[in-house]
């Protein structure tokens, strides 16, 4: 099958899977809705409780998930690039780590949604700012380096965040952890991460032939021609920010970014042209799927999105290494 019409028809599945996703996630929760009448919802809009809970809190809620889980294998992807790492994933550099000592604080000291939200993008900013400028250092920035950096800064995170967790007053400790596992109860407006999604993509893919050297290696993309130091550099910069995004519409949700990438390359292979828009694909429609489960299993309570998504990625990964000892290498 020609490369260009096997592309066509990976793209135009993994769309379908998103597309199913999103119609499962409007239809399944404590109150059931039809397909006929979901599609009859977004394209009359009636005046109907069915259609307050479809437009107003199931909607936003997919809409947000997909574009969430998107942006995590996104950054996934550009992170196994950059680090030439199949382990990487967009909270191996703290980022995560930053934006979860901030909505903390902000949880802590009783601020509002908003509040919370602009705490954990500022902390992920500050986790990415201080990451960056360590792993720099005098200039000469290496994977190995860059990979540390992050683990170092990832583990004071994480101190501080217990720490904050073993102070909390018990009112604030159930928000407090939710956020930690991953929430998207609250992402009632999904137009910023769906925008940041879009402007990733729009970024990324017309450096994808740059990205394809760079996984071979630095000094043969750079005998290539490769401007390697500022493509390490905007790679890093676009993977934090997709990642800083997220986890503040969703707190801390694992796995997707690190399963969702090595699935994709396993169907695709390694052409960063397919595996970037692939992965966004394919990761949004994880979390929405995951998100709806969650709603579902124990309707009306609900479980945080992370635990899902954890008790879908470990077993996967376990088979992934099983198939592909290289994985872990």
């Amino acid at each position: 099958m020609p490369t260009r019409r096997r592309a066509l028809l990976i793209i135009s599945a993994l769309a379908l899977l998103a597309l199913a996703s999103m119609a499962l996630a409007l239809m399944v929760g404590s109150i059931n809705i039809p397909f006929h009448d979901v599609v009859a919802i977004l394209f009359a809009a009636p005046d109907s409780m069915p259609a307050e809970v479809v437009l107003s809190l199931r909607l936003p809620r997919a809409l947000s998930g997909f574009a969430c889980g998107g942006l995590l294998a996104l950054s996934g992807a550009l992170l196994q690039v950059l680090l030439r790492n199949p382990l990487a994933d967009p909270y191996v550099l703290g980022i995560s780590g930053g934006a979860g000592v901030g909505a903390l604080l902000a949880i802590l000291f009783g601020f509002g949604l908003i509040g919370v939200n602009g705490s954990a993008f500022l902390g992920a900013l500050g986790a990415m700012l201080l990451v960056f400028g360590l792993a720099h250092g005098d200039g000469s920035w290496t994977q190995t380096r860059l990979l540390l950096t992050g683990v170092i800064v990832a583990a004071g995170c994480g101190a501080a965040v217990a720490l904050m967790l073993s102070i909390a007053p018990d009112d604030k400790l159930r928000g407090m952890l939710f956020w930690l596992m991953g929430d998207l109860s609250q992402a009632n407006d999904p137009r910023l991460v769906l925008g940041v999604l879009v402007a990733a993509l729009l970024v990324c893919l017309p450096f994808a032939r740059e990205l394809n050297l760079l996984a071979r290696g630095a000094d043969m993309a750079q005998s290539l021609g490769v401007p390697v130091a500022p493509l390490r550099r905007g790679v890093y910069v676009v993977a934090s920010l997709a990642t800083a995004a997220a986890v503040t519409q969703a707190g801390a949700i694992g796995f997707v970014g690190l399963i969702v990438p090595h699935l994709v390359r396993l169907a695709v292979g390694n052409d960063q042209r397919l595996l970037l828009a692939a992965s966004a694909l394919a990761g949004g429609s994880l979390l929405v799927i995951a998100d709806t489960l969650a709603r579902a299993i124990i309707a009306p309570q609900q479980l945080p999105v992370g635990v899902l998504t954890a008790l879908i990625g470990v077993p996967v990964f376990l088979f992934l290494l099983t198939r592909d000892p290289q994985a872990g290498r």
